[in-house]
């Protein structure tokens, strides 16, 4: 089947299972679909044939066992591939984030600034037209207040005539545009480091919201939170992990527990703690990097002080390289500002991914089952094996890491995002985390890490089962593909018909354990912006303001912090 046609029968198999469930009051998205299908095509169970084209049988077969899945909503598989596919489309890592984010903003200013730059005003009311729209255009630029607010239109008026007066237009008039653009981008930055200067002084600053503090409170709020979330969670892990363990011994208990999707819970925490952690680590470099910024901030407003203090007049070359650099600096707290929300906002609809753990394993359960079971955490389980270290001479031929003779031992990318692999096959999928202090195996250029140094020994033996035994359980378990990071391993599993799946399901993300630290990455997918009807003001028209307060709850503190959230439309779709 050509590629066009393979892609066309994949999007109406998704369109029809959409609709199907539609018509059941469920509403999927496209991607959780692409997302089933894939993982019902690689469930063997389903006896689907992985090296031939989908014939009518198969198809709708397929659609029935994809909605049958989907509109199962006790199910905590499903529950954990929709907080999968969820995080995946809203989750990026700070660098792409920051990237998007001023790109999207550099875009919204496209229109107002080819009305500046293409403009060819002549006569006073053309060029005071003109004027105006270039103090709109600094004030959408800078982020610091409404250009249909009036006090604040003319303190930014006061600002660029101390350093553009109005008469410098017919200069500006006759710049290329390139140079037109560079110098709006320029005043921009006078303008609102005039402007931050004077709010310091206490002599401006309308409309100018005080980041230093907003985020001051808001960082230590969201902290506070995320580890509450974090506490709750590990806590339900490390249960779930003893429970577990104890049926893996009885074989009794096990054929009872099976309607329990007792595993499944235990994924479906797993992922949400993971997910917890990625968000965490990024709000700590938030913090770091406002840290930072508030004493930069202080040091450049007390040398602009020590510049003009009791001086009528200050050279252009030694105030303005500071007004610069000031605007530049409340970019970055603007930027702190908005990723802090939507960190905080991505944590909060996670939770619902949980599911219903309470009505699927009510207390008075997990109690008797705990009886006689000791509950250890995933640092008290590494304790207690920190002295056990794989011993060299037990190997010839397979090469082990140790921290004190492996340079950046702590950033190695760990396989199966730092589970151990021999205990996941010994014990029927349990997830425990490896440590490293006993020995990382380095096996064809992948690196794998072990509970205890039996477990380490075991998988030396042939790690070749282990990992086959892995791959096919994720076939049956697919959100263990994204748990496990595990994507690499079924790129070739996917018929070719398949490959226009690859686009919709979900991609690697990397997280910091809390025993290997590891950069976050993920997909991007640029969040939808929120607009509203814009008004007109002389001239030229400007978006009303959308100001957007995002709540942080504090986790235990009855006190809630606010952090505002520019959301004014783009000027190009006034």
């Amino acid at each position: 089947m050509p590629p066009t046609q393979a892609e066309s029968v994949i999007k109406n198999i998704i369109r029809e299972i959409g609709q199907e469930c539609a018509a059941h009051g469920e509403v999927v998205s496209e991607t959780l679909v692409a997302f089933m299908v894939k993982a019902v095509v690689l469930d063997p169970s389903n006896g689907f044939n992985m090296d031939r084209t989908l014939v009518k049988s198969d198809v709708q077969k397929l659609v029935k066992l994809c909605v049958s899945r989907l509109l199962d909503n006790k199910n905590p598989s499903l529950d954990t591939i929709k907080m999968q596919v969820y995080f995946d489309m809203n989750y990026t890592n700070r660098g792409e984030f920051l990237e998007e984010h001023h790109r999207v903003l550099e875009s919204r200013l496209g229109s107002i600034s080819r009305e500046i730059t293409d403009n060819r005003a002549c006569s006073r009311e053309e060029l005071e037209s003109l004027y105006r729209k270039i103090v709109s255009y600094v004030l959408l630029r800078s982020g610091l207040g409404a250009p249909t607010d009036i006090k604040i239109v003319r303190e930014a008026t006061a600002a660029l005539q101390s350093v553009f007066p109005q008469a410098e237009l017919g200069t500006f008039l006759t710049l290329s545009k390139k140079d037109k653009e560079r110098q709006l981008k320029e005043l921009t930055m006078i303008v609102t480091g005039i402007r931050l200067f004077n709010r310091d002084c206490g002599k401006g600053g309308e409309g100018i919201d005080d980041l230093p503090a907003i985020l001051h409170e808001a960082i230590p709020a969201t902290t506070q939170h995320i580890d509450s979330q974090l506490e709750t969670a590990q806590e339900q892990i490390y249960r779930y992990t003893a429970i577990l363990e104890k049926v893996t011994k009885n074989p009794l208990i096990s054929m009872e527990l099976q309607p329990y999707m007792l595993k499944e819970a235990l994924y479906n925490v797993r992922q949400y703690e993971i997910f917890l952690q990625i968000i965490l680590s990024d709000i700590i470099t938030c913090a770091q990097e406002v840290e930072m910024m508030i004493k930069q901030l202080g040091a450049q407003l007390e040398q602009l002080k020590m510049t003009v203090k009791s001086k009528t007049a200050v050279p252009t070359s030694q105030v303005f390289p500071i007004f610069i650099a000031l605007s530049s600096l409340w970019t970055s707290f603007q930027d702190e500002t908005v990723l802090i929300s939507v960190l905080s906002n991505l944590t909060t609809h996670l939770e619902p991914f949980l599911g219903s753990h309470e009505v699927l394993f009510p207390e008075k359960l997990i109690q008797s089952l705990l009886e006689g079971v000791t509950v250890k955490s995933d640092v008290c389980r590494m304790k207690e094996h920190m002295g056990d270290r794989v011993q060299l001479v037990d190997f010839k031929k397979l090469e082990w890491l140790f921290p004190e003779t492996t340079a950046n031992f702590d950033k190695l990318l760990i396989q199966y995002r730092g589970f151990c692999p021999y205990t996941f096959v010994a014990m029927d999928g349990l997830l425990l985390p490896g440590n490293p202090a006993i020995g990382i195996l380095k096996y064809k250029e992948k690196y794998y890490t072990f509970n205890t140094r039996d477990a380490a020994y075991s998988f030396a033996e042939n790690p070749e089962n282990y990992i086959d035994v892995i791959r096919e359980k994720a076939k049956k378990n697919a959100e263990l593909i994204q748990l496990l990071e595990l994507h690499q391993q079924f790129e070739t599993l996917i018929p070719y018909s398949q490959t226009n799946l690859r686009q919709k399901i979900t991609h690697s993300v990397q997280t910091d354990l809390s025993h290997m630290r590891r950069e976050s990455c993920s997909q991007v997918y640029p969040l939808k912006d929120a607009s509203t009807q814009s008004m007109r003001e002389s001239s030229t028209r400007v978006p009303r303001p959308q100001i957007y307060l995002a709540g942080l709850r504090g986790g235990k503190s009855k006190i809630t912090q606010e952090v505002k959230v520019n959301l004014t439309r783009a000027i190009d779709e006034t």
